[in-house]
């Protein structure tokens, strides 16, 4: 067991930022603190991106603390962009990424300590930084006679692009970002696409601008005080229109369903009667936050989340949760990195008081003029 200030779990954007104002307010890598990612190489989720996804098309890519994402190719994989600049960066600012390695838990130590189980043995850290987003648990919804059917069935975790579809009849669940694009790409090469949504898609035309940004943020952040499971910032903003939406509209491309009743053997069924054949359902239904590893600290709420305010669990001031909620974005996780080290480091000198924490979004509150970590 080796005891230590700080451990971070993930080194996705959130993990990486935590990490870099860490360093920033003094803490030596793999002496005071560590960061400990699951996957294989740097670049987060990004890495498990399908190859269509190029840079191009991403949504936004907020840079990192400190070091920008320049001169990258729009029609290169996002996997690759971004890989290589998580790479860089945590090379640039030493970071010291352990990886491969599992966190099986998060338990109550000695001491006042937290104990953190990982693949590679047991740290005593005296505050944890979770920052493990939302990728490892894909979210399945279950429908009626879903083991009957005879097609495939994938979820966005693990979809490889269009080219797996060609000559299919495909049926795509899910009104979000990534269910419109996986439509548009497999359109163009499906006998037959089916766009089935719970509720109507919200489409937003113009520019969003800063104060919608805010009343979404707000949105989401109001779930997480009431310990209830955190929506995605995306879910409240709507589908931005672009050309290619414009287009895909035009086309019918984008006609949407309503929810089916049931799947069948060959296909899906809708209450009124209407039958669609498919060989395929892909289930683009969004994610989960990846907070099993906190069960034995016991920090979730009836309402089934963790209670956060700004980015520290209610329940243990120890614990920070960073891309989780409203700060599941890129620029929210940058935020969300530094307020968690500021007020970590209060915590680890002695001058945390309750109330002091942001909301997780980077507005500091006037409590916060002493706090070592530079602006």
């Amino acid at each position: 067991m080796r005891e230590l200030d700080v451990a971070v779990i993930g080194a996705g954007q959130a993990g990486l930022s935590a990490a870099y104002h860490l360093r920033r307010a003094g803490l030596e890598p793999d002496r005071e603190f560590v960061v400990l990612d699951h996957a294989p190489r740097p670049g987060g989720a990004w890495q498990f991106r399908w190859p269509s996804l190029t840079y191009g098309k991403v949504h936004g890519m907020h840079a990192l603390p400190g070091m920008e994402l320049t001169g990258a190719d729009d029609g290169r994989p996002s996997s690759e962009v971004i890989g290589a600049y998580f790479d860089a960066y945590e090379n640039r600012f030493g970071l010291r990424v352990h990886r491969p390695v599992e966190v099986s838990a998060v338990r109550e130590g000695e001491g006042g300590r937290l104990l953190v189980e990982t693949s590679e043995g047991t740290y005593a850290p005296q505050a944890l930084i979770s920052a493990t987003g939302t990728w490892d648990r894909p979210f399945w919804p279950r429908y009626p006679g879903q083991d009957t059917f005879r097609g495939r069935q994938l979820h966005t975790a693990n979809y490889p692009g269009p080219g797996d579809f060609a000559g299919r009849r495909v049926v795509v669940v899910g009104g979000g970002a990534s269910g419109t694009q996986h439509l548009m790409e497999i359109s163009e090469v499906a006998a037959a696409t089916y766009w089935v949504t719970r509720r109507p898609p919200v489409f937003r035309e113009g520019p969003f601008r800063e104060e919608q940004g805010r009343a979404a943020v707000a949105m989401v952040e109001e779930r997480v005080r009431r310990g209830l499971p955190p929506r995605s910032v995306v879910s409240v903003t709507g589908l931005p229109v672009n050309d290619a939406i414009r287009r895909a509209r035009e086309e019918g491309v984008l006609d949407r369903l309503p929810m089916f009743e049931r799947i069948t053997p060959d296909g899906v069924a809708w209450a009124d009667g209407r039958t669609v054949q498919a060989d395929v359902i892909l289930w683009a239904t969004g994610f989960r936050a990846a907070v099993d590893h906190l069960a034995p600290l016991k920090l979730r709420e009836p309402g089934g989340g963790i209670r956060v305010e700004g980015t520290r669990a209610v329940r243990d001031a120890r614990v920070h949760l960073v891309g989780y909620g409203p700060s599941a974005s890129t620029i929210g996780a940058n935020r969300a990195g530094r307020a968690a080290v500021r007020s970590v480091m209060r915590l680890l000198n002695g001058t945390d008081t309750e109330g002091t924490d942001t909301d997780g979004t980077g507005n500091e509150g006037s409590s916060d003029r002493t706090d070592s970590v530079p602006a």
